[in-house]
């Protein structure tokens, strides 16, 4: 696998330093509350794995998959795949993301999950590619900003594969162009 990457762009000790310095941000924001973190399946899977072992406060967590992916590239179709197993009404929320990029599924799951009257909604990315942003949304926690590439490990995929990689890395054009 680690031959279709063109570069890595963020190594494995960059994100578990990082993943360290959001954990406790998180601990001191949410001291008291008991957030419920919402894993956005599958992408952010690793990394909110590693998120909340790495908190110290009490959580809850929950999953969701929300599609806007075909096998490589956006569709710009947003689609929910699972839904939430609870209600999240006077819950402080944390949306775990993989990557916000144009921002569509983002907005489409906070203006979802603002109709179910939670006590506060705030995202964590791993990844936040702004400059292909389409939608007006933010994350309130990121672990790391990017150029506009095709990156994939650390739970990012391309075809469902490269997940697995504990580094993220650029993709080679020629993978993703076939």
């Amino acid at each position: 696998m680690h031959q279709d990457l063109e570069k890595v762009l963020i190594t494995k000790e960059e994100i578990e330093a990082k993943v360290k310095e959001i954990a406790a941000e998180l601990d001191r924001d949410y001291a008291g509350k008991q957030p419920l973190m919402l894993c956005i399946l599958k992408g952010s899977v690793l990394f909110f794995s590693d998120i909340i072992r790495a908190m110290q406060i009490p959580l809850e967590i929950d999953f969701m998959a929300i599609s806007s992916y075909g096998a490589g590239t956006t569709s710009g179709e947003v689609k929910l795949v699972k839904d939430l197993d609870r209600s999240i009404e006077n819950k402080h929320v944390v949306i775990v993301e993989d990557i916000v990029d144009t921002g569509h599924t983002l907005f489409y799951l906070k203006r979802m999950l603002n109709q179910r009257h939670p006590a506060s909604i705030k995202v964590c990315a791993l990844l936040d590619k702004f400059e292909r942003r389409e939608a007006d949304v933010v994350a309130d926690y990121k672990a790391f900003d990017i150029a506009n590439e095709f990156v994939v490990g650390y739970g990012l995929d391309y075809a469902q594969k490269y997940r697995n990689l504990p580094e993220i890395g650029v993709l080679k054009r020629e993978i993703y162009e076939k």
